[in-house]
C-alpha cells in the first residue's frame, strides 16, 4: 500500500484502536514494538479498519476499496498469526480484529511457531504487562470479568454437592461441549521464553465449543475427547493448579489450568492487588481447628496467599483472608488432615448468562458500550453518535445506577434486546 508513508503513524493509530475494545491497549513503547513485529505497515493499516464485532468481509473490502479475494489473502496471513479472526456463516466469510486479551496474546503463544520471534514477544509482553498497571486495570476494571474460579469438586461438602449447578461444576461443563481443543498454557510458553517456567505441563489450556472448533481449523488446539480433558484437569489438580473458566453459564468457551507462578489472571491480582481480577467460586475456605496440624500445606497451596498464619488459644493457625479467597479448593486437595473444608458464601456470585451479556456488560461497567454498538471508524454518524453515548455513559450519574445491581440487570436486559434486535444476533 503505496500510500503508508509514515509507519510509525500506522502503528500508534493500531494502538488506539485497539484501545478501544473492551479489554483495552493502552499505549506503551512496549507495545508499540509489538506491534511492529506482528504488522507490516500495510497491515497495521487494514487491522486498524477491522470491527470489533464480526462483519462480513465484503463490507471491509468496499470499505478499503480492496477486491473481496485479495484481501481475504491479507486476512488469513494475519490470521495465522491471531491478529484477525475469520470465519464462514451462512456462506459468507466474517473477520473480526482479536483484541490483545483474550485475543492475539493467548493465540501467539498457544502453539510452538518458527514464523515469529517468540522469545523478544514474551520479553515485551513481559515488560508490557508488569512495568506498571495501565494495562492490568484496563483489563480487570469493573465487576465482570473475563474469567471465573471453578471450584476443585472434590473439596465440595458431600451433602452440598447435589446444590452446586452444572455451570459451576467442571466435569459438567466439559460433558455437555460438543468440541474439545488442548493448546500449550500461554502464560507458561510464555514464562518458558524468559527462563523461568514452573514444572507444571504445558499443554492444559482446553477450549470448548465454536471456540475449539476455530481454533482447531486454525490449528491452534489439537481435538481431544472429554475423557482426555477430565483426565487433563485431574491431573492438573493432583498438581495444585487452580481452575479458572469462561465467566458465562451457558457455553463456555475455556478452561484453564494456573499456577501462582505463571498464570496473567493470577498476577494481576498478586502484582496489582486487583482483587477481582478473577471472580470468586460461590465457596470459601474456612479452617477447622479441631483436626489441622498447623502444618502449613494450604497456606503454600493457595495460589493467591488467601491464607496465612496467626497466633490463637490453640497456637499458630492458618486464616483465611476472604477478601481474597478465589473458593478453588486447592487448599482442601491440599490438606491431609481435613483440617479445611469449602463452605457456601453468604451471597451468591452473579455469572452472565451468556458471552454476548458478558460482552455487554463488561462494556458498560468499562464506558465502551459506545465502541461495541457504533463501530465503524468510516462512518461519520456512527462516530459521532459514539462520542455522545460515550460522555452519557461515562457521567457520574450513570456510573452511580449502574453500581445498583436491580437497575443494572434491568438496563443490561434491556440494551442487549434491543442491540440484538438492531443487529440480527439469536439469543444463542
Amino acid at each position: 500500500m503505496g500510500h503508508i508513508v509514515n509507519s510509525e503513524k500506522e502503528y500508534r493509530l493500531l494502538q488506539q484502536r485497539l484501545d478501544c475494545n473492551i479489554t483495552g491497549a493502552p499505549y506503551a513503547p512496549a507495545f508499540i514494538s509489538i506491534l511492529k513485529l506482528l504488522f507490516t505497515p500495510a497491515e497495521a493499516y487494514i487491522a486498524r479498519q477491522i470491527p470489533l464485532r464480526p462483519t462480513r468481509l465484503s463490507l471491509v473490502a468496499n470499505k478499503l476499496n480492496i477486491p473481496a479475494a485479495k484481501l481475504y489473502g491479507k486476512v488469513l496471513a494475519m490470521a495465522e498469526r491471531g491478529l484477525v479472526f475469520d470465519f464462514e456463516h451462512n456462506g459468507e466469510i466474517y473477520i473480526v480484529l482479536s483484541p490483545v486479551v483474550i485475543g492475539f496474546f493467548e493465540f501467539i503463544f498457544m502453539r510452538t511457531r518458527d514464523n515469529l520471534p517468540l522469545k523478544e514477544l514474551a520479553e515485551l509482553f513481559e515488560e508490557y504487562m508488569s512495568q506498571d498497571d495501565r494495562f492490568a486495570q484496563s483489563i480487570f476494571e469493573g465487576s465482570t470479568q473475563l474469567g471465573r474460579t471453578l471450584i476443585h469438586e472434590q473439596a465440595l461438602p458431600a451433602d452440598t454437592y447435589s446444590e452446586v449447578l452444572d455451570w459451576e461444576k467442571t466435569t459438567a461443563i466439559i460433558a455437555s461441549a460438543k468440541h474439545i481443543g488442548l493448546s500449550l498454557c500461554t502464560c507458561r510458553h510464555k514464562a518458558s521464553h524468559l527462563g523461568r517456567c514452573c514444572d507444571a505441563p504445558l499443554e492444559t489450556c482446553i477450549t470448548l465449543g465454536k471456540s475449539a472448533v476455530i481454533l482447531v481449523k486454525k490449528g491452534m488446539a489439537a481435538a481431544i475427547s472429554p475423557d482426555k480433558a477430565l483426565r487433563i484437569i485431574e491431573d492438573c489438580k493432583q498438581q495444585g493448579l487452580m481452575q479458572i473458566a469462561d465467566n458465562v453459564q451457558r457455553d463456555v468457551g475455556f478452561i484453564c489450568n494456573c499456577c501462582s507462578c505463571c498464570c496473567e489472571f493470577i498476577q494481576a491480582i498478586k502484582r496489582f492487588n486487583l482483587k477481582n481480577a478473577v471472580i470468586t467460586s460461590n465457596w470459601l475456605a474456612t479452617v477447622n481447628p479441631k483436626f489441622c496440624k498447623s502444618c502449613g500445606a494450604c497456606i503454600r497451596a493457595c495460589p493467591v496467599g488467601a491464607l496465612h498464619s496467626e497466633e490463637n488459644s490453640a497456637g499458630a493457625k492458618p486464616v483465611c483472608d476472604e477478601t481474597v479467597c478465589l473458593g478453588c479448593g486447592v487448599c482442601v486437595t491440599a490438606c491431609k488432615f481435613n483440617g479445611i473444608t469449602m463452605s457456601p458464601r453468604p451471597q451468591r456470585v452473579i455469572v452472565p448468562e451468556t458471552s454476548y451479556d458478558k460482552i455487554i456488560l463488561m462494556a458498560i461497567e468499562r464506558g465502551k458500550l459506545s465502541n461495541l454498538v457504533f463501530d465503524d471508524p468510516s462512518r461519520l454518524h456512527h462516530r459521532a453518535l459514539g462520542r455522545i453515548i460515550g460522555v452519557i455513559e461515562k457521567s457520574s450519574p450513570v456510573k452511580t445506577l449502574m453500581a445498583v445491581k436491580p437497575i443494572k440487570s434491568a438496563f443490561l436486559t434491556a440494551i442487549v434486546s434491543r442491540i440484538k434486535k438492531a443487529t440480527g444476533v439469536n439469543k444463542n
